[in-house]
């Protein structure tokens, strides 16, 4: 997959999440990683497509989903079934929101 697949996949998730404020992408080594209100939600990686965080609301809104490897080395994800659902999309992220770990405070170099 290349840098522009993923960019083009980057607009079409940025575009079907228009409608839910707090989004947004950034570029992290040739693939996107998403935010929902500074939470970690998902991420484009070497595939090309979206891949979800697991957590109950994921897998309730993707049963059909089964778990991957985004790359070597991390923990398994779910490959966003739903993409093509506007609606659907944006209230799973936003229900995801509570299962989702704080984003970590970066150390001061003090």
């Amino acid at each position: 997959m290349g840098k522009d697949q993923n960019k083009r996949m980057m607009e079409y998730v940025m575009d079907q999440l228009s409608g839910l404020p707090g989004v947004r992408n950034i570029p992290m080594m040739g693939g996107y990683i998403f935010y929902y209100n500074e939470r970690i939600f998902g991420g484009i990686y070497g595939s090309g497509e979206l891949l979800i965080k697991i957590t109950e609301t994921s897998k309730k809104y993707m049963p059909d989903s089964e778990p991957e490897l985004p790359y070597e080395g991390t923990k398994e994800m779910l490959p966003c079934t739903i993409i093509e659902d506007r609606e659907k999309l944006q209230s799973m992220v936003k229900e995801m929101w509570a299962e989702l770990p704080e984003r970590k405070k970066k150390k001061s170099s003090k």
